[in-house]
């Protein structure tokens, strides 16, 4: 996890706390139509743990050009749930089951 946000946004680990994790894997497939031509029949979709995290770094320790091959082009704060209003939809399932797991977690404390 902490490779993951080091890559995509620049964040160290002692720019965040976690405050919780899914229980288990969750899982979505890719339309067949959304996958490269090339990956088609070895590519289905992806697996995910999904964590919590509660910034405690600044605004600025944020950087989506930490790789050489950037995911992001902005990234902006909302409120807990708006992801799945934005979201595509064949991943709408898992962020509704990630985000109904881990919303208990939004008012504790860190998880060492």
């Amino acid at each position: 996890m902490y490779r993951e946000l080091m890559e995509e946004v620049g964040l160290k680990p002692e720019h965040v706390k976690i405050l919780g994790r899914t229980k288990d894997w969750l899982r979505y497939e890719v339309p067949t139509s959304w996958v490269k031509r090339e990956w088609r029949g070895s590519y289905r979709g992806q697996k995910q743990i999904w964590y919590l995290l509660r910034m405690v770094g600044r605004d600025s320790d944020v950087s989506l050009r930490a790789s050489d091959h950037p995911e992001f082009d902005a990234w902006r704060w909302s409120e807990y749930w708006v992801p799945l209003e934005d979201v595509i939809e064949f991943k709408r399932g898992v962020y509704e089951s990630a985000l109904n797991e881990l919303a208990p977690h939004l008012h504790h404390k860190a998880v060492k």
